[in-house]
């Protein structure tokens, strides 16, 4: 009997009793004074064992047709079912049910058919306690992005890392698919954000050389602030750029990237699709749609914190690669083993000698700046070299084949600090012995 049941024979016991009258017993057990009048009835005559649900023991009135759940179950082994990793969970499985097959099942109710039939299992998994960081409370306030490297096509095609993105107070996702975690993966991502929504106040992300770097020697006694090509696009939008010291600290972006390696990776395998291009249309036309529906919250406040997003032909003067260079006497400037030669400028500045500014593009569109302004350049062939130069090159690399890897002697200084470490360190160790003994 359920603990209803129970509290209603406690109450008509104290009315067999005398204890209690029929209008009391009404008001304790919530009915009216006739459904009073009738459980009373019932207990009179059949005792407790009246009081039971009638529907105890029956299948439900609601219950699906047994026909109807084996078809489920069968299109859940045969399209949805496989091992741990690949297997549909009752959650996806209902939800493509429902829009591939028009067969629509509660989640749940798919959870315990699935449990029944061995299709599914609970799995449970021990964590450290970990106070959650509460969420900021504006959409644009903070968003977290990261990458994912994954087996995303599962054999199909390359290999991949998405690239993801999710606000801290609704969310709401992006993504983009490439194949590695470069400067230019990041940006496109970051920039196809923008373009959306505008631009957020801050990004959280790892600690990488790739978003923040620490300092250099020289960077420490300048007291300079180090900077990365992102870090320096995210300045010229004023993003700022937090860095999380670990994995926990971004536990949203971290969990987010587990649901797309479910979700995602199963409804690629749906749609066939064999490459990074064709996944990130997909992507943007429908997955993320969809998983911002499904997924996305409210904030806690209604305000907007993105700003405007820039022009398009801002956005290029800022998602770009700058570097400064010198210019030798000659005009010339080399950039990555290229060499561009300066043309006579309209100004009546002497440019040999001078820091100018080499700005990259996506596409590998060069810019030479000076002041911030654009010089007229044409890219000219790498100088030869002596002969003198080339033959000392080739007698270098015979002389290195012949003597092979150099290792340092037994009375090199290298030697001598790790020798010097592992003593102080077999010191300590001898110390924390005699100490633990005397205690």
């Amino acid at each position: 009997m359920s603990k209803e049941e129970l509290r209603r024979v406690e109450v008509l016991a104290r009315v067999r009793s005398k204890h209690l009258r029929i209008v009391d017993a009404s008001k304790l057990l919530q009915v009216s004074y006739r459904q009073a009048k009738r459980l009373w009835g019932r207990y009179r005559e059949e005792g407790a064992a009246g009081l039971k649900h009638r529907s105890v023991g029956r299948p439900s009135n609601h219950a699906h047709e047994m026909k109807f759940r084996k078809k489920v179950l069968q299109l859940v082994r045969e399209k949805y079912g496989g091992s741990v990793g690949e297997r549909f969970g009752p959650t996806l499985a209902a939800e493509h049910l429902s829009s591939e097959d028009g067969l629509k099942v509660n989640a749940e109710t798919l959870r315990q058919w699935m449990l029944a039939e061995g299709l599914w299992s609970r799995q449970r998994k021990g964590r450290k306690h970990r106070r959650r960081r509460e969420r900021r409370e504006h959409f644009g306030e903070l968003v977290q992005m990261d990458g994912s490297f994954h087996d995303w096509l599962e054999g199909r095609g390359p290999e991949g890392c998405l690239i993801d993105m999710a606000d801290d107070a609704t969310n709401t996702t992006f993504a983009q698919l490439g194949e590695q975690e470069t400067i230019w993966a990041v940006a496109d991502t970051l920039r196809a954000w923008i373009e959306q929504y505008g631009v957020p106040l801050a990004l959280y992300v790892d600690w990488k050389n790739l978003y923040k770097r620490p300092a250099t020697p020289r960077e420490l006694l300048r007291g300079e602030e180090p900077i990365t090509q992102f870090g320096r696009m995210c300045a010229k939008l004023g993003i700022a750029v937090i860095a999380a010291s670990s994995a926990q600290a971004k536990g949203r972006i971290e969990r987010m990237h587990g649901t797309h390696q479910d979700r995602l990776v199963k409804k690629l395998r749906r749609k066939g699709i064999v490459s990074h291009e064709v996944a990130n249309v997909y992507l943007r036309n429908e997955y993320l749609p969809e998983h911002n529906r499904r997924f996305a919250r409210v904030a806690a406040r209604p305000e907007d914190y993105h700003r405007r997003a820039p022009r398009a032909a801002e956005l290029d003067r800022i998602f770009r690669l700058e570097s400064e260079r010198v210019v030798s006497q000659d005009w010339v400037v080399r950039y990555e083993n290229r060499y561009f030669q300066l043309q006579p400028q309209s100004h009546r500045h002497a440019l040999a000698r001078s820091k100018v500014l080499v700005c990259e593009g996506r596409y590998g569109s060069i810019v030479i700046e000076y002041r911030g302004q654009g010089l007229r350049w044409e890219e000219i062939p790498a100088p030869a070299k002596p002969q003198g130069a080339v033959e000392n090159e080739r007698q270098r690399g015979r002389l290195a084949a012949v003597r092979g890897k150099w290792v340092p002697p037994v009375d090199h200084p290298w030697r001598k600090a790790a020798r010097r470490a592992v003593d102080q360190k077999a010191a300590r160790e001898t110390m924390a012995v005699g100490a633990s003994w005397r205690l």
